[in-house]
């Protein structure tokens, strides 16, 4: 079957082709269902990462009196996310360009006048919006780790609602729906700008509104179940090809490269964590090697499908060791409470990812050119980059300091002293995690 859409800019996989996405051509492009069966996967695999993924990687890193507690708030987030996307997110992010570049127009409120695709992809666009959705979903999700133990559910759903309305959406149309950073040439293949420097950059200020958790930074607030958090990496390691690969929009080559990519980035930036360990204390860790993947995998999603295995192994030996220390100043040196290390991993992985990009999608370095995407040039694209990055930073930082303000008017931010040390769990939900009689 033929369909006649436009190519208007979309997802990450369009800026390989930005002088036909700018230009606004029509295209007659054919539905291919295998491509739609890869999507529809890697659209699983994303709600992998974020249900039980992440779920269980945060779970395991909180005490156990508040296990249960990351759960009910990655379900809720989850939850509000899907439903908001579809009311009204797909079209803020992936609306026609009408409103300047700064935002989606309306016209497909509620999922409604699907008949053009937003971008020259041989899938329907209710499949695009299905895996788009799944990124709307863990975004904001990926925050939680920066206000474990300490902030109120209530606050906690509002917050992320609105967040995902004026936060994401906004920059994913910036960066994928054709805005105005896509027509500067800023690349992001997968999310380490609208991803992982939003929600980084989001979740730093949350920690810092919020104040430190009880007993921070003197008393050791130590994982519950190393073992979870284990078990929770690998699944976001698995369910992260379904994020790379499925950037790619086809089940093509491209989608090959970005999952090898991937996975290779990953895999050395988790011997190098524990390699960082081994000589700084002595023994390497469970929860070193989780965290050492999670950095891999943040900081090479921006680039994945652009550049070669040999340079996703360089970003995954920088994210290590970029990463590391940026934990060692956040909490130690500058003693801010971002529990989980959400900033340091994803957010600094993010915005790292995002400006090696410009170095190593140099064809010499088996990029896949400034030719054929991007701005030009290695300086070019380096500085276009760096202005996303430093944009996006700001604006996400700003604008989720407003809305948490706003939303602690109403609903309060951070839990009773009292309830911080019975536990979420229990305070919250009425229920434990664990039950020993």
């Amino acid at each position: 079957m033929f369909r006649r859409i436009t190519a208007a800019g979309g997802a990450a996989a369009l800026a390989l082709m930005p002088a036909l996405a700018r230009a606004q051509e029509t295209v007659e492009v054919a539905e291919n269902s295998g491509d739609t069966a890869w999507i529809l996967t890697a659209s699983a695999l994303v709600l992998l990462m974020c249900l039980p993924g992440l779920g269980l990687f945060y779970g395991g890193l909180v005490r156990a009196k508040n296990f249960l507690s990351v759960f009910v708030q990655i379900g809720a987030i989850t939850a509000v996310a899907s439903t908001l996307w579809i009311v009204v997110g797909y079209t803020l992010a992936f609306g026609d360009t009408s409103l300047g570049g700064w935002l989606g127009g309306g016209q497909h409120w509620m999922l409604y006048n699907m008949d053009a695709l937003a971008g020259t992809y041989a899938i329907p666009e209710s499949t695009f919006a299905l895996f788009q959705l799944t990124f709307a979903a863990i975004t904001p999700a990926l925050m939680v780790g920066a206000w474990v133990d300490r902030a109120r559910f209530g606050w906690v759903v509002a917050f992320c609602a609105i967040w995902g309305l004026v936060v994401y959406a906004p920059v994913a149309h910036w960066v994928w729906g054709g805005g105005w950073l896509a027509s500067m040439g800023v690349l992001d293949f997968a999310g380490g700008l609208v991803v992982h420097t939003t929600a980084g950059a989001s979740a730093l200020v949350v920690a810092l509104l919020l104040g430190k958790r009880q007993g921070f930074p003197g008393t050791p607030l130590l994982p519950h179940a190393p073992g979870m958090t284990m078990l929770g990496a690998v699944l976001l390691w698995v369910g992260w090809f379904g994020f790379n690969g499925g950037s790619a929009v086809a089940a093509t080559g491209a989608a090959s490269n970005a999952i090898i990519n991937t996975h290779v980035a990953a895999s050395v930036a988790a011997l190098v964590w524990l390699l960082i360990e081994r000589i700084s204390f002595g023994k390497p860790t469970s929860v070193g090697f989780a965290t050492g993947a999670i950095a891999g995998l943040a900081t090479v999603t921006p680039a994945a499908g652009f550049i070669s295995p040999g340079a996703a192994i360089v970003i995954g030996v920088a994210a290590s060791v970029v990463c590391y220390y940026a934990i060692q100043l956040i909490k130690i040196r500058l003693k801010i409470d971002d529990s989980l290390d959400v900033f340091a991993v994803h957010g600094v992985g993010g915005m790292l990812g995002s400006l090696l990009l410009g170095v190593f999608l140099s064809a010499g370095f088996g990029g896949a050119g400034y030719d054929s995407a991007g701005a030009g040039s290695m300086g070019g694209q380096i500085g276009v980059q760096a202005l996303a990055v430093a944009v996006i930073a700001v604006f996400s930082a700003v604008a989720s300091a407003l809305i948490a303000i706003a939303v602690n008017l109403f609903l309060p931010m951070r839990v009773s002293e009292d309830d911080e040390q019975q536990g979420l769990d229990i305070t919250s939900h009425g229920e434990r995690a664990w039950e020993f009689d």
